[in-house]
């Protein structure tokens, strides 16, 4: 895999050497699952610097750690070779340089010592925070990070000067590294890859995306062929992996309600929700409630993968390693290819909420999905100015026509939502199509200010 390229992350940057140029001690947790370019962005930000040092942790005992230490700091900072080997006292010298110090994986570095935690609060209470000092503390174990580092029951909790939670590159950033640049196979690239900056680094620019997919993700030899498999049973720490893939493959084809999940995957309904809740935490699921809803009192819920490359992978090659390696260079014509339109359906409808403050810039207090009884609307936005922007989606080889409007406006007239200062509802209604709109439905368009219409060129468009 060629080394990655650095895309964007500005502001990520920005609040790095803001600190480090700070005149007072800066305590900085960078957190977010793996692959996101945490450690890529951490180099990027300390590149140049004379001042700075970068260790990454490894699966070693506590006198290891603390040995790698010494020797990577000592090449910046001679004197650490003369410091007692104990944290403590080693970040206690390096605050006396104003050093910026950069520990990545500290997840690990707490697994081999638990007092790791308690040793840096405890220098840094009594002698860092005089100093002018930046500690850079990055982690990929989410649950890791948030109970040892920044949970109110850490050490830590309350020290922290500023928290950079990664996520992955939104599409406008994501596409400059895609092998594709029309707009509807952006669409179709984001629909696989999504935006973690490693699985866009294995694309190669001289392939188009079937036969990237085929490379990277179906062929055995793939490099990302079992990177879901991979992540969940060494990053994640999956005990029970067969029930957790069983979910995760209910949830990629299509079963999004707890009982659709709990009857495909075999799992006890009343056990499903532990399980779905490790889930969310490690940000492979996200819950979806209709965006009038109250998120604490509705038990309306529907869950999706966040990830598209595990909703590809636990649709077209969790269980079906024989079939791939049966078919090998045509398993994407064959298993894939005849689906792939239904496949992206509900990645285009995220693609097109994401969207839509460009698209019909107005302030969101909300956007989402809207379901009650028989109406169901794939695209809502709640806008302040007392605005329902209301949007259907239809990712198909068909043009959308009037009859798909009138049904629109059909079901947002089933919105029930009371703008916060009271005003008169208003609606605005969008229609975003794969394969364009009929003539009538142009012509209603450009005689109604209250209807827009958006292809993929619109969608992604504007950005190239």
């Amino acid at each position: 895999m060629a080394s990655p390229a650095f895309v964007n992350r500005d502001t990520e940057l920005g609040t790095l050497q803001s600190s480090f140029e700070s005149d007072s001690a800066e305590l900085i947790v960078i957190y977010g699952r793996r692959r996101l370019g945490k450690s890529a962005l951490v180099r990027a930000a300390i590149q140049g610097r004379e001042d700075a040092v970068y260790w990454q942790a490894t699966e070693e005992t506590a006198d290891v750690q603390l040995s790698n230490f010494v020797d990577t700091a000592s090449q910046t900072f001679g004197l650490v070779d003369d410091i007692q080997r104990d944290w403590e006292a080693l970040l206690r010298a390096m605050g006396r340089e104003d050093a910026v110090v950069v520990l990545d994986e500290f997840p690990y570095l707490i697994e081999s010592d638990g007092a790791v935690p308690s040793k840096v609060q405890r220098v840094w209470d009594l002698h860092l925070q005089e100093t002018e000092m930046t500690l850079v503390l990055v982690g990929s174990s989410i649950s890791v990070m948030e109970d040892k580092v920044l949970d109110g029951g850490s050490p830590l909790y309350g020290r922290r000067t500023a928290t950079i939670d990664l996520p992955p590159l939104d599409l406008e950033h994501a596409r400059e590294l895609y092998p594709v640049d029309d707009p509807d196979a952006t669409l179709q690239a984001w629909g696989v890859f999504g935006g973690t900056p490693y699985y866009l680094q294995a694309l190669s620019q001289d392939r188009s995306l079937p036969e990237n997919i085929q490379s990277v993700i179906l062929s055995e030899h793939g490099v990302l062929h079992n990177e879901p498999e991979f992540l969940l049973r060494t990053e994640f720490g999956i005990r029970e992996p067969q029930t957790y893939y069983t979910i995760l493959r209910a949830i990629a084809m299509g079963k999004r309600t707890a009982n659709e999940i709990a009857t495909f995957a075999g799992v006890d309904s009343n056990a499903l929700g532990s399980y779905l809740t490790k889930l969310r935490r490690l940000r492979l699921v996200e819950r979806d409630i209709p965006v009038t809803a109250n998120p604490n009192a509705t038990r309306r819920s529907r869950y999706r993968l966040t990830e598209p490359l595990f909703r590809f992978w636990f649709r077209y090659v969790y269980g079906r390693e024989g079939e791939l390696t049966q078919l090998a260079s045509e398993a994407y014509e064959e298993i894939v290819a005849p689906s792939f339109t239904d496949y992206m359906g509900a990645a285009f409808e995220h693609i097109c909420q994401n969207a839509l403050p460009e698209l019909v810039p107005k302030t969101y207090h909300r956007i989402g999905y809207w379901w009650h009884t028989h109406h169901e609307l794939d695209v809502v936005g709640l806008a302040s100015d007392g605005t329902i922007v209301a949007g259907e989606c239809k990712y198909t080889n068909r043009e959308m026509h009037e009859g798909d409007l009138a049904d629109l406006e059909r079901s947002a007239d089933q919105v029930e939502w009371t703008p916060p200062d009271g005003r008169d509802v208003s609606y605005h209604y969008c229609c975003f199509c794969r394969s364009g709109f009929s003539d009538g439905l142009e012509k209603t368009a450009a005689d109604r200010p209250d209807v827009s219409l958006f292809t993929p060129t619109e969608i992604v468009g504007p950005h190239f």
